[in-house]
């Protein structure tokens, strides 16, 4: 039973740091593209996307630094960015290659409204 414990445990831990969580709104009938990835994310029916977490190039705020999006509809671009990072504190219990490789994430306390323009 412990082992069953533990081994779940660790499951749970791998799957959180490896993943990144935000909110969003977007336009109906767009896609999401972040990071420069060449594939959409998948945005659930409330919102919430979670992908792989982000390279240092993704710190800041914007419109300097933060993390790059793009918004596209019927293939074309109809929007384009930096999104607000948040440092993941859990990246340092993770080593060694997420303080290296995903130190930066979608900031889960936050939403990120693609439609009016605003982080908070």
């Amino acid at each position: 039973m412990i082992k069953k414990v533990c081994g779940v445990l660790v499951l749970a831990a791998a799957m959180t740091g490896c993943t990144t969580t935000g909110h969003f709104k977007v336009p109906e009938g767009s896609q999401l593209y972040v990071y420069k990835r060449p594939e959409p994310v998948d945005i659930k029916a409330n919102g919430e996307v979670t992908t792989k977490p982000f390279f240092w190039t993704a710190a800041g705020m914007p419109p300097g630094g933060g993390i790059p999006y793009r918004l596209e509809q019927d293939g074309q671009t109809i929007k384009e960015g930096k999104l607000r990072a948040k440092f993941r504190t859990v990246s340092i219990f993770w080593p060694p290659a997420a303080l290296i490789y995903w130190p930066m994430g979608f900031n889960p306390n936050i939403t990120y409204d693609l439609i009016s323009d605003t982080q908070e």
